[in-house]
Formats: structure tokens, sequence, C-alpha cells
């Protein structure tokens, strides 16, 4: 006589999650998915993106913090209160924190 598996049952702690109060596990994913979605677009045609070429002379952290102020002033302005400046923002704070890690090595 085959016995019914025990039923387990786990909590969001068992597998590291947590209860975020601003939706921030679905935003995270759906930043990926539009990051991923700009690596498909015109700007990576030849494998490299005009970021890599500014970052190389020497300017990539003021182009990126650039951009973060330049789409945060847009916000509610051009196109009304467009998400997508909001997840442009992200994207360039992502790019200048990346670039803070390869020129400080030391943290």
């Amino acid at each position: 006589m085959n016995t019914p598996a025990k039923e387990m049952s786990f909590t969001k702690e068992d597998y590291g999650l947590i209860d975020y109060k601003f939706n921030e596990g679905a935003l995270i994913d759906e930043l990926r998915s539009y990051i991923n979605a700009t690596y498909d677009g015109h700007y990576s045609k030849n494998k490299f993106q005009s970021t890599e070429f500014i970052i190389d002379c020497g300017h990539g952290m003021g182009f990126a913090l650039g951009n973060v102020l330049k789409y945060a002033q847009r916000y509610g302005k051009k196109d009304g209160h467009n998400r997508k400046d909001l997840m442009k923002i992200l994207h360039y704070a992502l790019i200048a924190l990346s670039i803070h890690d390869m020129e400080n090595d030391d943290e």
C-alpha cells in the first residue's frame, strides 16, 4: 500500500526570500528584463556599447551620473510620468556603481 508523501511546507525564510514592503523583488526582476532588452537594441549591434568607449576615455562616471540627472529631470515632463525614465535612472545608476567598483578595487 502506497502511503502519501509527507506534505512539506516551506516559508519564505526557507528560500532566503524577504517580504518586501515596496515590491522590490518584482521591480528588480523588471529592471533586469529592461536591461536585458537594451542589449538587443541598436546601441550594441557591434558588440560594443557607446558607454564602453566613454568609460575607456575616462568619462564614464560623469556620463553615467549625468544621465541619472538627465532622466530624473525629465521624469514628469517629457512624455509625462514616464516609467521608462525611472528604469533608465536605475540602469545608469548601476553603470555608475560598476564604474565605481572598477576604479576602487580596494573597497
